[in-house]
């Protein structure tokens, strides 16, 4: 039977983290309203403890969003627990998330603290958020470079003090997919308490593997992923939303999983991610990047004309896309290309016109990255 895969948008949160980005509180609530219209489990609306400006803008996603889970994210201290707890007072659904350090480099370089001081930390911060809400999410952060022992306790700990869900980060993009596997299938094995709980997986894309470990995990047994619309956030970015949502899709019935997720909303949330965030997305970029739908070799052009599938493995129009799939002209078209381009353009040309409309097309391509629509014309009529 296929299981359902929770999804967990960080746009708001960790993709704001992205280096120039700063998200006001109506473009939370117009980016987090139309997640929650795709059906997105759980929406990271922000940092609360980090500025009275982010409270409040937690808290107008809180009032709001209906229908997803709103969460904020909190360090393992009280002040943070607190700041997220009057962020989501108005929530319908609640969530704090509470991380902390958990590798030995973590520890020793940036906390400070012994182990037995932060398994101290994960229980209290747990307990407190349970006083606010029964849906509490736990962090070990940097856990792919992690102690296993120690991560063994940590995760131990946090459930013990109540979370319901606890996330695996790959803080700094450092892990394989392999590896990844191998960490959540040994947390089952070693934690039996997990089997009442979600295990979820964050991945950074710092070595561009985001999307891969987010599969691993999924593989592995996670029935949760954090995702960020565009794959922005911190350095290199978040695990891509639209990559994995899409995937899973595909592949779901291999992985025996599925989303709830809306796909049709996919194009529409990621141009306004782009918009709001001033980050462009890529031409390259898989999904919705520019070129995603458009073929220019004729022999690409030749196969997914004659059955789109050849050399596309998503429909377009699945996810919201305008232009749908594109013949773009250039020195590597063919003749089938040059053809279903023209005729698209209203030109039926005679065998002898077509050679030398093609013959001209060709000379002008070898100089021309895009032939564009009106030098077709220009070719044609002159034929």
């Amino acid at each position: 039977m296929s299981e359902k895969v929770t999804v967990f948008d960080t746009t708001l949160r960790d993709g704001e983290q992205t280096a120039g980005v700063c998200f006001s509180a109506r473009d939370k609530i117009e980016i987090a309203s139309a997640l929650a219209e795709m059906r997105v489990d759980v929406i990271e609306a922000g940092f609360p403890a980090a500025s009275a400006a982010e409270r409040e803008a937690v808290a107008a996603v809180a009032v709001h969003v209906r229908g997803a889970s709103v969460c904020a994210l909190a360090r393992a201290v009280p002040f943070d627990i607190d700041a997220a707890k009057d962020a989501l007072r108005h929530a319908e659904r609640p969530r704090i998330h509470t991380f902390i350090n958990a590798s030995d480099v973590h520890l020793a370089h940036q906390l400070r603290k012994g182990r037995e001081e932060v398994l101290s930390m994960v229980e209290y911060a747990v307990r407190c958020a349970r006083d606010a809400t029964d849906d509490v999410e736990f962090s070990p952060m940097d856990a792919t470079r992690a102690d296993p022992d120690f991560l063994v306790d940590v995760v131990r700990v946090a459930l013990f003090a109540g979370a319901r869900t606890v996330n695996i980060p790959d803080t700094v993009g450092y892990a394989l997919p392999e590896s990844v596997r191998s960490i959540i299938e040994t947390l089952y094995e070693r934690v039996p308490e997990l089997e009442e709980g979600i295990v979820s997986f964050h991945g950074q894309d710092d070595l561009g593997l985001a999307t891969a470990n987010a599969l691993a995990a999924v593989s592995a047994g996670a029935r949760q992923v954090e995702l960020a619309v565009n794959g922005i956030g911190e350095r290199a970015g978040n695990t891509a939303f639209e990559e994995v949502v899409m995937a899973i899709q595909v592949h779901g019935s291999s992985l025996g999983v599925h989303t709830d997720v809306d796909p049709q909303g996919i194009c529409g949330v990621s141009a306004l991610v782009e918009a709001r965030s001033g980050i462009r997305v890529p031409p390259n970029k898989a999904v919705v990047g520019e070129n995603a739908f458009r073929h220019a070799s004729g022999i690409h052009q030749d196969g997914v004309l004659k059955w789109r599938e050849n050399y596309e493995v998503l429909d377009p129009a699945a996810i919201g896309h305008a232009r749908g799939t594109e013949i773009v002209l250039g020195k590597l078209s063919g003749r089938a290309g040059f053809v279903a381009r023209a005729a698209q353009l209203g030109f039926c040309l005679s065998d002898a016109a077509l050679d030398r409309a093609f013959e001209r097309f060709q000379a002008l391509a070898d100089g021309k990255a895009v032939v564009e629509d009106e030098d077709l014309v220009e070719i044609c009529n002159a034929a």
